[in-house]
């Protein structure tokens, strides 16, 4: 099996709800549920690996506090050589709603000085040497982002894969956050994203018209993923070939972090030599199985089990 890591943000997630209707400025409200877990695009894919056994390693940071020092106790070894800065660990309150869905409240915190230098003494190039590396949280992690080319050159240097996952910008898909993404994805070999952040950075509405469209950009025999929730998920391959899988029918619980476990198995099928079709059942097998559980399951749901 091929090397694999997951380089960006780890925070914390507080989570309460549902909540329906929004509550009106200056009143309380009751909420069934709360829970305090591992948060960010890194964390809840190393969560998702460590659930299915997969070797992996995971360059993060953590804030000087309680909460910094709770999420390194929940990756263990993994942390080891996190580097701890001086700000507060980034928070992120999510409100859920009753379909599934959910609003989050973000400190800035501790993630946007994540760096390089953080990157650079937690992982080591020769150890991931022909591995697959994820970078996501790319609009949280400015400082990492200044040094984004300068991480793809080591990564080259290693004949590293990196696969991306931007995450949705905080302003939207502006001029300037789709020539930015559009630079990064000419480095990358594989891009995970979501449905509407595909159209959304291509400008076009069909996701595969999309997925060819950014696919242009970006090395040759590179492979881009375009993840359609419910719908289940398309690859676009260099070659020109589309794959579609579907996603097993199931009562959803909780869709935070649906995509990032969706990462997770869909590469560590991927590194241990499955195509791309049993990549992305395995994504969506996995995810649909993390979104319809509490506590949080990752054994894959077959696709006729919840027909």
């Amino acid at each position: 099996m091929r090397p694999l890591a997951v380089i960006g943000n780890v925070n914390v997630d507080l989570i309460m709800g549902p909540a329906a209707p929004w509550p009106q400025p200056g009143t309380e409200i009751i909420v069934d549920h709360d829970e305090l877990r591992v948060g960010g695009s890194a964390g809840n894919t190393a969560l998702a690996w460590m659930a299915l056994g997969t070797p992996f390693e995971i360059a993060a940071s953590i804030g000087r506090d309680q909460f910094g020092t709770w999420l390194a106790a929940s990756f263990g070894d993994h942390a080891r050589h996190w580097p701890v800065h001086g700000e507060s660990t980034t928070l992120s309150v999510g409100i859920t709603h009753p379909d599934g869905e959910r609003t989050f409240f973000t400190t800035r915190g501790h993630l946007p000085l994540f760096s390089l230098e953080d990157v650079s003494a937690v992982l080591d190039g020769e150890r991931l040497r022909g591995g697959i590396a994820l970078l996501c949280g790319s609009f949280l992690t400015d400082k990492l982002v200044e040094d984004y080319f300068a991480l793809f050159d080591w990564a080259d240097r290693h004949h590293i894969c990196v696969a991306l996952d931007t995450g949705w910008p905080l302003e939207g898909w502006t001029d300037g956050n789709r020539r930015a993404a559009a630079s990064w994805l000419s480095r990358c070999r594989i891009a995970l994203l979501n449905e509407v952040e595909t159209t959304n950075l291509a400008g076009v509405s069909d996701p595969v018209e999309a997925g060819r469209i950014l696919q242009q950009g970006m090395p040759a025999d590179s492979l881009v993923v375009v993840k359609c929730g419910p719908k289940g998920a398309i690859a676009i391959e260099g070659n020109g070939a589309v794959t579609h899988v579907d996603a097993p029918r199931v009562a959803v619980v909780d869709t935070i972090g649906a995509g990032d476990v969706f990462n997770a198995a869909f590469l560590a099928a991927y590194a241990d030599g499955k195509g791309v079709k049993a990549s992305l059942e395995a994504g969506t097998g996995v995810a649909s199985r993390a979104i319809s559980t509490h506590p949080r399951r990752y054994e894959a749901t077959q696709q006729k089990a919840l027909a």
